[in-house]
């Protein structure tokens, strides 16, 4: 059988999802005609059989994939920062690392003390970061090198992983 590597099934998954929508919609297309009353209903170049088959087969072959898909995930490890991780897991993590450089880089870039509002003229409030602006930045932007290094390791491994899956039809 014919193998696609799974960085092309993740292609490959969100060309099948199109498809599916497609066929759906074409379905809504093809179930229904407006014609006059006494009128013969025309003849349709697909019927909505036709295209109720060619959604079973697109819809099979999702499934499929998608679960090649998740045990290649399960199966397959990188290296980071000296941990073995499942492909799952070092996804899951770069999600995690992303998060945390945008909240980090969030508290980098407040200022370190600032009048948000006063109450009248004899009590003046002041906002203090009990944290430093600046360390927060930094931590920031190296959090988001590492999600970037981690999702760069991630991407390699796809390209080394192979999937037993006829994508002649659809690439």
């Amino acid at each position: 059988m014919p193998k696609i590597s799974l960085a092309e099934a993740v292609k490959l998954k969100s060309v099948l999802s199109k498809r599916i929508h497609e066929l759906e919609d074409e379905m809504d297309r093809v179930a229904f005609v407006d014609i006059e009353k006494g009128s013969k209903v025309p003849k349709q170049v697909r019927t909505l059989v036709d295209v109720e088959e060619d959604l079973d087969e697109v819809r099979k072959d999702f499934r499929l994939l998608d679960k090649l898909m998740y045990k290649a995930n399960i199966e397959n490890e990188v290296v980071f920062n000296d941990e073995t991780l499942t492909i799952v897991e070092a996804i899951e993590l770069a999600t995690q690392l992303r998060a945390k450089a945008r909240k980090y880089k969030q508290y980098g870039a407040a200022p370190k003390e600032e009048f948000p509002y006063s109450y009248g003229e004899a009590v003046s409030l002041l906002k203090i970061a009990t944290f430093d602006p600046e360390a927060y930045r930094l931590k920031g932007l190296e959090s988001e090198r590492q999600a970037n290094r981690l999702s760069n390791l991630i991407n390699a491994k796809n390209y080394a992983i192979e999937l037993e899956f006829d994508s002649e039809k659809y690439f």
